[in-house]
């Protein structure tokens, strides 16, 4: 049996070798490239190290002799050599091997490719190759959208460019014939001049809204407001276009609803959102605005349904894009808008808090505003 003083030594002993060592470590690791398996090499070398000299320095006080300690040392020296070389060669490879699998796929996302997640063998290696694989995905998803949404931007551009130039291009003519006095009625003309700067301003209004709407620079001011309000107002904006073709807006369970929205700016949304309606519905037939019940207590859905063809189903969900114009039902009415009326209801309600969507139902074509009933 050892006594407390032969243990206490051989702990000093074994403490005092294994801190020289560290420390002799630690040196060696501020000098060395900072690669993993650089310093993987390191720390283990100075692990099987200490223990070898702890365990030499403990014989030695031991008081063996020449020949035993001899043994003992050549023991422990071939074990440690091999037991490095076989870590250097079994995992170093591995570790080496895997990083370089990972830097090479980090090059091909960079380059804009999808790499799908590998096995390793190390749950870290594999944890990082799966998000690696995971962030192409999305990247690539991304750069999809990017490419969708630059070329509706071009499309739009290409679409308000011609909607501008066609009125302008009548008021130079317009404005031609009446400076060389060949217009035969120059009261029509007139009013035909001054119903197309209508129209164009109009044009260059929605365009303002709907920048400040994607710049986020809309600067709401809400407060509590009676619903009928908003939509009485609305629909005397749009009453005499609805006139004029013989089109009925009626209104349906809009009495007694309360909302927290901007007035001005949701009596446009809503305004809009007739005006659409009115564009694309047959003459002589109904437009309902309405409020559907709901569930939650908090919020309102305000729906107006018209007779029209409306879009297909897989164009409902492009429906509030901007510029958006690619279904035949809302290019051969004859419409000179630049399609921008529903991008700006989207935009209006989203800045509200709400939502917008499109459907088919039983009774017609319904676009539907989800609003908050109270303060947010």
């Amino acid at each position: 049996m050892l006594n407390l003083a032969a243990l206490l030594a051989i702990a000093l002993t074994t403490l005092v070798v294994t801190a020289v060592v560290t420390g002799l470590a630690m040196l060696v690791l501020r000098t060395v490239p900072q690669s993993i398996a650089s310093r993987g090499a390191v720390v283990i070398t100075g692990s099987v190290l200490s223990i070898a000299a702890s365990t030499i320095a403990v014989a030695t006080e031991m008081y063996l002799s020449d020949h035993d300690l001899a043994v003992l040392s050549w023991v422990i020296g071939i074990s440690s050599v091999m037991s490095l070389t076989a870590t250097w060669v079994v995992t170093g490879r591995s570790v080496r091997a895997s990083i370089e699998a990972l830097i090479g796929d980090t090059r091909r996302v960079g380059d804009g490719d999808v790499v799908r997640a590998a096995a390793t063998g190390w749950p870290e290696f594999d944890r990082v190759s799966a998000e690696l694989a995971e962030t192409s995905q999305r990247l690539a998803e991304a750069r999809t959208r990017i490419g969708e949404l630059d070329a509706a931007r071009r499309q739009f551009f290409a679409w308000i460019s011609h909607d501008l130039r066609t009125p302008l291009a009548g008021m130079r003519a317009m404005a031609e014939a009446l400076e060389e006095g060949t217009a035969p009625d120059a009261q029509e003309y007139v009013r035909t001049i001054r119903s197309k700067v209508d129209t164009v301003n109009q044009m260059v209004g929605d365009l303002f809204e709907l920048s400040r709407l994607q710049s986020g620079t809309l600067e709401l001011r809400p407060e509590p407001v009676v619903l009928l309000d908003l939509v009485s107002d609305a629909v005397a904006d749009v009453q005499a276009l609805a006139g004029a073709r013989g089109i009925t807006v009626a209104q349906d369970g809009i009495e007694g609803h309360m909302i927290w929205a901007d007035p001005r700016e949701l009596t446009r949304a809503i305004g809009n959102l007739l005006a659409n309606s009115l564009r694309y519905a047959p003459d002589d037939s109904t437009v309902l605005i309405r409020v559907d019940s709901m569930d939650d207590p908090a919020a309102v859905v305000l729906s107006v349904i018209d007779q029209g063809p409306g879009v297909t189903t897989e164009n409902l969900g492009h429906l509030f894009d901007v510029g958006w114009r690619a279904d035949p039902a809302r290019t051969d009415s004859g419409s000179t808008g630049a399609g921008l009326g529903l991008a700006i209801v989207r935009g209006i309600v989203e800045a509200h808090g709400g939502t917008v969507r499109a459907r088919h139902t039983e009774a017609g074509f319904q676009l539907d505003l989800r609003l908050p009933a109270g303060q947010p």
